[in-house]
C-alpha cells in the first residue's frame, strides 16, 4: 500500500480488498483490483499528480459497480441470461429475447 495514500484511501484499500477476498478471489488479486480502484479514485478526485485520461472521464468505480449489480431496471445483459440458460441446459434459448430468457431461468 503506498504511502502516499491518505488514511480515508487505506480504508477504501481494506475495505474492497476484504470484500473481494469473501467473494473468494485469491490475495494477490484482490490487492491489485483494490489498489487500482483506490487509484483510479484519487485521480477522478484530483489527489493524484498523474491520471490518465480514462481515470478521469470514465464513470465511477463505484457507480459502475452499481450499474453491473443486477439490482437495477436492466438486470442482468441478454447475454449474461443466455450463458445462465446455456449452463441450465435450456431448450431454444438461441431464439430467446431478454425477457423470454429471464423467464426461463426463473429470476
Amino acid at each position: 500500500m503506498p504511502k502516499a495514500w491518505s488514511e480515508k484511501r487505506e480504508r477504501q484499500y481494506e475495505h474492497i480488498k476484504e470484500g473481494l477476498e469473501e467473494r473468494g478471489r485469491s490475495e494477490d488479486t484482490a490487492e491489485e483490483i483494490a489498489a487500482r480502484t483506490v487509484n483510479k479514485e484519487r485521480a477522478r478526485a484530483g489527489e493524484a499528480t498523474e491520471s490518465s485520461r480514462s481515470s478521469t472521464d470514465d464513470i465511477s468505480s463505484g457507480r459502475r459497480g452499481g450499474l453491473r449489480s443486477h439490482s437495477g431496471p436492466g438486470g442482468r445483459t441478454k447475454a449474461q441470461l443466455y450463458e445462465e440458460a446455456r449452463r441450465r441446459g435450456v431448450k431454444g434459448r438461441s431464439k430467446m429475447d431478454k425477457a423470454a430468457l429471464e423467464k426461463a431461468v426463473g429470476r
